[in-house]
């Protein structure tokens, strides 16, 4: 259960991964109907995407074309997930007001993202986040380090979400947890491939559009039964929740300060760091479109969270009082189909068969558009940090830097789709942990310093990067998911689930000492050469411009 919470507590960005939870379902016609009809929408935006993928530029970035409505929009579609709708809703009708207090920590990162770095990013970046860490330090050695943060994070990132898409296949459509990793892979491949970020960013939209609705629609369908009133909506789940007037008020979820501390700001300050995010602020034309990017999908997202709490609570009277959806019918038991599937019972009480089809599709769905953003992310790593600069010095040709794209996209996609299946019957929560410990504590220190610090040398930031990434992995080896769940010990050694209160804090001193004690000829220049940087950061003078298509 300990493993399970941390899962909800990562929901917006994790899918489920406790393969306990996972029972498989009756065959679902309905939601593998509307699954495909959605398939076939995305393939077809593909191949009119694949016909407008003509450069680098074009694959990496959509040519810079995308406007900040729209980026918004596929932003918001890369963080919500399936877990958003199932993991914070079944939270909220277990635990009532704790699940809002999570869902108001996961929106904190926003505001970070849109004065600290949105418009720096998108000034000073090209294709990835390497590109701002690398902009006045030693491109071979920084680039090499960025990447293997990049790949860190998406790889472990990807594992999590090809097993939470085999978890949501046998709960919602009943179909094998084998033949469901093998699809997301193969649609993953297909959509980066052929179409490159063009088709994955409107395969983004269109799903949070169809995320946004089907939870709009539901939450509408649950209020009218309680005249959408929220004053009877609350004084009736008072009355029938186990708990009382305690589901009302914070309770002992996050009783542990440490514990809280840590997870808030692996949250935070994770996100900042997540290679797939960052990427999307290189797809607008210029740093006014990013601000407004962040600004749209901060109300989707902000929104959308605030649709889920509403369906917790109506779910604890409407899904909670009928025997229809507890295991023999024994109120207050086990949930039909798991813990997790609150959301798409309360979608079949008030929208019947059809509708439950309709969101289990979507909900699925979700999974793709973030899988296609991770395969997109980890092959541009390899492309065009490792390849194009580190490996060929900047002398490749744009042919040649998408050539090898298409084949590190390949090989990720088989990893994937390998480690998914080989991680079935494996609790990885722990993979969650590393994900936004490596985010926080390697990425976002060695960026936002290179960003702001004029100070940081190349030996600053290896020395202090490759301190948050490899504490951030020892923290999480020895914490209780891995030490305890995964080798079997008795008891952990270092007590807590989430590493970034102590190796993100570990990261900057390392940044700063060393840094500060380079005295160095190279160091010398690099501080020189922040003025520039500075000029290009505030302007965008020099900055890549939008392609024409």
């Amino acid at each position: 259960m300990k493993a399970l919470i941390a899962l909800f507590a990562l929901a917006p960005l994790t899918s489920f991964a406790d393969p306990i939870t996972a029972e498989k379902q009756p065959l679902n016609l309905h939601a593998i109907g509307m699954f495909f009809v959605f398939v076939l929408a995305t393939l077809a935006i593909t191949w009119w995407a694949a016909r407008r993928t003509r450069s680098a530029a074009d694959f990496y970035t959509a040519g810079g074309g995308i406007s900040g409505f729209q980026n918004g929009l596929a932003i918001a579609g890369d963080y919500m997930s399936a877990a958003t709708l199932l993991g914070l809703s079944s939270l909220v009708f277990a635990k009532g007001y704790d699940g809002f207090v999570y869902i108001i920590g996961f929106f904190v990162g926003w505001p970070i993202v849109t004065f600290l770095m949105a418009e720096r990013l998108r000034n000073l970046g090209r294709y990835t986040f390497a590109d701002i860490v690398s902009y006045r330090l030693d491109q071979t050695r920084v680039r090499s380090f960025a990447a293997l943060g990049s790949l860190t994070v998406v790889c472990c990132y990807l594992v999590v979400q090809m097993v939470g898409a085999g978890q949501l296949i046998k709960l919602l459509f009943g179909l094998d947890y084998q033949l469901a990793v093998v699809v997301v892979g193969v649609l993953m491949l297909i959509y980066v491939i052929f179409g490159g970020m063009i088709a994955t960013t409107w395969v983004q939209i269109t799903k949070a559009v169809l995320l946004l609705a089907g939870g709009t629609t539901l939450v509408l369908m649950a209020m009218s039964e309680f005249g959408f009133s929220f004053e009877e909506l609350a004084g009736r789940a008072v009355a029938v929740h186990a708990s009382g007037a305690k589901i009302m008020g914070p309770g002992t979820l996050l009783a542990d300060p440490i514990s809280a501390v840590s997870l808030s700001l692996g949250l935070v300050f994770g996100i900042a760091g997540l290679p797939h995010i960052l990427m999307r602020f290189f797809t607008v034309p210029n740093a006014k479109e990013a601000r407004r990017s962040v600004l749209f999908a901060t109300l989707f997202i902000g929104f959308f969270f605030l649709v889920v709490c509403v369906l917790g609570y109506t779910a604890i009277v409407i899904v909670g009082t009928d025997p229809q959806f507890f295991v023999d019918g024994k109120l207050g038991g086990a949930l039909v189909g798991g813990g997790n599937m609150v959301a798409m019972h309360l979608a079949q009480a008030v929208g019947g068969n059809l509708f439950l089809g309709f969101l289990s599709a979507v909900a699925f769905a979700t999974i793709l558009a973030v899988v296609a953003g991770l395969a997109l992310a980890g092959a541009s790593a390899i492309s065009h940090d490792l390849y194009a600069t580190v490996l060929k010095k900047g002398r490749a040709s744009e042919k040649d830097e998408m050539r090898v794209s298409r084949i590190a996209t390949v090989a990720i996609g088989v990893i994937a789709i390998g480690l998914g299946i080989l991680f079935e019957q494996m609790n990885i929560a722990f993979l969650v942990g590393l994900t936004f410990g490596v985010a926080a504590s390697a990425n976002f220190p060695v960026l936002i310093m290179a960003m702001y610090w004029k100070g940081l040398t190349t030996r600053g930031a290896l020395w202090g990067g490759m301190s948050g990434l490899v504490s951030a992995l020892a923290l999480v080896i020895c914490g209780p998911a891995v030490w305890v769940g995964v080798l079997g010990h008795a008891q952990a050694i270092f007590p807590y689930d989430q590493p970034a209160l102590f190796s993100m804090p570990l990261a900057f001193v390392v940044i700063v000492l060393v840094s500060s004690l380079d005295r160095s000829a190279r160091a010398s220049r690099e501080r020189a050469a922040y003025a520039d940087q500075f000029v290009r950061a505030q302007t965008g003078l020099g900055a890549a411009a939008a392609s024409s298509h």
